[in-house]
């Protein structure tokens, strides 16, 4: 069965790109348009896609608001929502992951990882590409301490296996990259970022990343 995807970039340019690109990958489908984040959103609710690639610059609405009507902590039925970016100009990006985003991407993304990531996406997880999730948490990471919301400590502290884990995520590897890393299963992966999850209170391995940079156990350098 295909991934049902809603595109909404208010350059029509760019959403053919992506159509194009998109509709050639095995089991994507893309079902519907929209040029403002308004539309987006009206079009979402109607067809309830698996997933909504959506710009974060739009008209009307931008990115950002229909991201949190979309897929928001408020929501009760959320729909997966990937941000587009074009990330060196989009100051806004950590917002629209604080959203609800379940990802990112930039514009110049390739065919494969822009399938991977709306399959991550619709599978309920995120795909995070190492050299972007780098660029954007050291960005994240030199704000101002008192612009960063402090993030809560966990009531049960993180083992040592889950605080490598962790790193692991924070670094933008995929469960198996991080597997291979540490000797271990697959299966054991999948539970640690699990239990990581329920511990932290967040919703994908996005905001495990940010929570990572946010209470210094990444010092925006390098993640590894």
């Amino acid at each position: 069965m295909s991934v049902r995807v809603l595109l909404a970039d208010d350059q029509e340019l760019v959403r053919t790109g992506l159509r194009m690109i998109l509709d050639v990958q095995p089991g994507i489908e893309v079902i519907a348009e929209a040029g403002d984040g308004r539309r987006a959103v009206e079009l979402a609710r109607a067809l309830r896609p698996d997933v909504c690639l959506l710009d974060i610059r739009m008209p009307v609405l931008d990115g950002i608001a229909a991201t949190r009507e979309l897929a928001g902590p408020d929501v009760a039925d959320p729909i997966p929502v990937v941000v587009i970016t074009t990330f060196d100009l989009d100051e806004h990006v950590y917002d629209a992951l604080r959203a609800g985003a379940r990802g990112f991407l930039l514009k110049d993304a390739g065919p494969d990882l822009l399938a991977q990531a709306v399959h991550a996406a619709a599978a309920g997880d995120a795909l995070i590409a190492p050299a972007v999730t780098a660029r954007l948490l050291r960005a994240f990471a030199t704000q101002p301490t008192s612009t960063r919301g402090g993030a809560a400590q966990p009531i049960d502290p993180l083992t040592e296996r889950e605080e490598q884990v962790l790193r692991e995520v924070a670094a933008g590897r995929t469960n198996e990259e991080i597997a291979r890393a540490l000797f271990v299963t697959l299966s054991t992966v999948k539970t640690h970022v699990a239990n990581l999850l329920a511990k932290l209170g967040v919703r994908n391995r996005v905001e495990l990343a940010l929570w990572a940079y946010q209470t210094g156990r990444i010092d925006g350098g390098r993640a590894d």
